[in-house]
């Protein structure tokens, strides 16, 4: 979602911020309703007893109408209509009119500033005066008495809510400060191991023997951040014991395979001679490729500062060498930060299968403001575009015969992929237009 936080802390303070703000609002309002409420009973009680009184002081005949001349009686309605209104306030009044069992006609509304000269307010005096004046209003109720005229009196009308605004602002920002600042902090307390905890698990790798996660924070997130480094001691420890088994193991058979090729020497038939010695080479070539794959990761050659071009170049030769159509579009150097004999060996599978299925290869190299791409293409049959992502899996062969002739393994992009993505790069296979394949290995800069 655009604009929400995406850390645990901050994503904690917003919540809890709208629902700080939600129930102030709800605070706001109530509190609203009950000054609303209460200063509808404030003017409705006394309006109602004056005009209760100017009634029967009417009926029994007794002088002068009013509660010490609060009340006047007119002809005429004197509310203009220009005049705000409060209907509540003459709904509240007529109600508690009829409770007391009196009847009466139009009531009419009218509210209008204060001067500070009204004599409304001519106990105070000055600013003092100004004051009440910009707080206060002249409330004018207007009560129809048929046959009578109209019973007018004029109240007090306080205006005054700008002071409740302030106190439920001043309520919020308290609020804020006293929650809102434990939970950032608590947020943090809690986001900074799981943050660490984060770039840890990105860095680890086979080869990766960083130093273990500080256990540090709440509970949980301290039990988890232990629990990720005994992981990672099992799994180094798994690995370590692994690249152990796979040396033992090549050992093992690369013995009796150098014993085989010590008595091949022995036979007497040259094309037989010649036929088993392809195949031990064959057999100790599949082995490298085998532990090479398994201990991708975990190499023991060093990252090298490498002019990429003249790598490139090198494995070119070595196929012009060995008499293959292989062109190379010179380019100029190109230094990575890489391991040189395993990027060699990338290169070398792609240009090697462009030989097998294409009869040639063309080598370019791309070099743009963010990446360098190795394009290995050549003019064989292509493949299956619903297959181009299969032969990336390892022993995947899309010629089905066994003659490793034509075939292979099915090793040599599988093993070209992990060292190219071990590198921080990636591999792309896409048939072209004009016929063949495009290999291209694509390196971050």
């Amino acid at each position: 979602m655009k604009g929400w936080p995406r850390s645990l802390g901050g994503q904690l303070a917003l919540l809890l911020a709208l629902a700080l703000f939600l129930a102030q609002a709800i605070n706001f309002t109530l509190l609203l309703r009950e000054r609303q409420s209460l200063r509808l009973e404030q003017i409705t009680g006394p309006a109602a007893t004056r005009v209760i009184d100017a009634i029967e002081r009417t009926a029994q005949g007794r002088g002068p109408v009013g509660d010490r001349g609060r009340v006047r009686r007119l002809a005429a309605n004197p509310i203009p209509a220009t005049m705000f209104a409060e209907p509540q306030v003459a709904s509240s009044l007529r109600g508690a009119l009829a409770e007391a069992g009196i009847h009466v006609g139009r009531i009419a509304t009218g509210r209008r500033p204060l001067r500070a000269t009204d004599p409304m307010i001519r106990g105070y005096r000055g600013q003092a005066a100004q004051r009440m004046a910009s707080k206060t209003d002249e409330l004018v109720i207007a009560v129809e008495q048929p046959g009578h005229g109209w019973l007018v009196q004029r109240l007090p009308w306080s205006n005054d809510s700008g002071w409740i605004v302030w106190r439920l602002i001043a309520q919020t920002l308290i609020l804020y400060g006293v929650v809102l600042l434990p939970v950032l902090w608590l947020g943090r307390r809690i986001s900074r191991p799981l943050r660490q905890l984060t770039q840890a698990a990105e860095r680890f790798g086979p080869g990766e023997d960083g130093e273990p996660v500080p256990v540090r924070g709440p509970h949980d997130v301290a039990a988890t951040i232990a629990a990720f480094n005994a992981l990672r001691l099992r799994v180094t420890a798994m690995l370590a014991e692994k690249d152990r088994m796979l040396g033992a193991l090549a050992h093992d058979l690369r013995t009796p395979l150098a014993a085989l090729r010590v008595r091949i020497e022995s036979v007497e038939d040259e094309t037989d001679r010649a036929r088993m010695i392809d195949t031990i080479t064959e057999m100790n070539r599949t082995l490298d490729d085998i532990l090479s794959l398994a201990r991708l990761g975990r190499s023991s050659e060093p990252l090298t500062e490498t002019d990429l071009a003249a790598l490139v170049d090198a494995v070119v030769e070595d196929f012009r060498d060995l008499g293959n159509d292989v062109s190379f579009d010179e380019a100029a150097r190109l230094p990575f930060r890489l391991r040189p004999g395993l990027m060699r060996r990338a290169v070398r599978n792609l240009i090697e299968n462009a030989v097998k299925y294409g009869h040639s290869a063309t080598v370019q190299l791309v070099p743009d403001a963010r990446s360098v791409a190795i394009v290995v293409t050549d003019r064989g049959p292509g493949i299956p575009p619903e297959r181009l992502d299969d032969v990336f899996e390892a022993f995947t062969r899309l010629e089905t015969s066994r003659n490793r002739d034509t075939g292979g393994i099915g090793l040599g992009l599988a093993l070209a992929r992990a060292i190219v993505r071990d590198a921080g790069g990636n591999i792309t296979l896409a048939n072209r237009a004009e016929g063949g394949l495009a290999a291209t290995i694509t390196l971050p800069r």
